[in-house]
């Protein structure tokens, strides 16, 4: 008997545990977006540190990158608009579509792929790495725009204000 509740007594805390130890950190975690609710949920303030979108994807409102996330213990936040192969080669490359995008996560960078409409900046550390704006890119202050990186061809159709 004794046995039985000894048994039984580990299961229930092992069950009790699991949901725990299988939690995702919204911190941590990617996102693959294939939708519109899935992108708005990964872009909210309790999304994810990185958003994978793997087709071209068009939207009918405003995305807006919120919250502070990490990556590696390192803030970081990450729009990644493309496929890599093992050896992370990018393959192929998408494009998301939406009125404007809003990026308040700080050290977020938009990579290897097309976005089109207006980009909102109001963080520090903005980057663009192999990426395409088809719009303009607004700053909110000039910290913002002082600390905007952009790099490996990337370009912006519009202007940068």
């Amino acid at each position: 008997m004794k046995r039985k509740v000894l048994v039984l007594t580990i299961a229930i805390a092992f069950l009790l545990a699991a949901p725990l130890a299988n939690a995702q950190d919204g911190t941590t975690s990617a996102s693959m977006v294939v939708d519109q609710e899935s992108l708005m949920n990964a872009a909210a303030e309790d999304g994810s540190w990185i958003l994978i979108i793997e087709q071209d994807l068009s939207v009918d409102e405003e995305i807006v990158l919120a919250g502070e996330h990490t990556n590696r213990d390192e803030v970081d936040r990450k729009l990644a608009l493309y496929e890599q192969d093992s050896e992370r080669n990018v393959t192929a490359r998408y494009t998301l579509e939406a009125p404007r995008i809003t990026v308040k996560s700080p050290n977020t960078r938009f990579q290897s792929g097309t976005f089109v409409g207006d980009v909102y900046v109001e963080s520090n550390n903005f980057a663009l790495r192999d990426f395409t704006v088809e719009g303009n890119v607004y700053f909110a202050n000039e910290e913002a725009k002082n600390t905007f990186t952009i790099s490996n061809g990337a370009m912006v159709t519009g202007s940068l204000e």
